[in-house]
C-alpha cells in the first residue's frame, strides 16, 4: 500500500499554513511553492537572489523526500513582473542541466516583498 510521506527539513522555511513542505507517494515527490526566505524567515532583495533562495528551499525540500534538483520532472515559476524573467532565467539555468524539467511560467500578484515564487514535482526511486 502506497502512503504520504511528509517531507520536513529546517534548511528551508517552515510551511505558513497547513501544508507540507514536501510531500512523497511511492516515487513521486512534490514540493510546495517556496519563495526567497531564508531558512530563518528573512526576505532576501531582488529576482536574482529570491530565485537563488527559492531553487535553495526547494533543494532541501527534496532532500528531505530522498530526491533531488535531478529528479525534478516539472517546475511551476510564479513571476510578479515579466520584465525580470531574463534574471530568474538566468539563476535558474546556473540549478538545472539538460535535459532540463519541464516548466511553466506565469505572472501573477505575491505578497508584498515576494517577487518570484517555484515549486516542483519530481520523480525518484524511494
Amino acid at each position: 500500500m502506497t502512503r504520504r510521506i511528509e517531507g520536513r527539513t529546517p534548511d528551508a522555511p517552515p510551511p505558513a499554513g497547513p501544508y507540507s513542505q514536501a510531500v512523497r507517494i511511492g516515487s513521486t515527490v512534490a514540493c510546495a511553492g517556496q519563495a526567497g526566505f531564508t531558512p530563518s524567515g528573512e526576505l532576501v532583495e531582488g529576482v536574482p537572489a529570491q530565485t537563488r533562495q527559492t531553487l535553495e528551499n526547494l533543494a532541501a525540500a527534496l532532500a528531505s523526500c530522498g530526491a533531488s534538483l535531478d529528479d525534478v520532472v516539472h517546475v511551476r515559476v510564479y513571476l510578479t513582473d515579466p520584465s525580470q524573467f531574463a534574471d530568474m532565467n538566468s539563476v535558474y539555468g546556473s540549478f538545472f542541466s539538460a535535459p532540463y524539467p519541464a516548466r511553466t511560467t506565469v505572472y501573477v500578484t505575491l505578497p508584498p516583498g515576494l517577487l518570484v515564487e517555484i515549486d516542483v514535482l519530481a520523480v525518484s526511486e524511494p
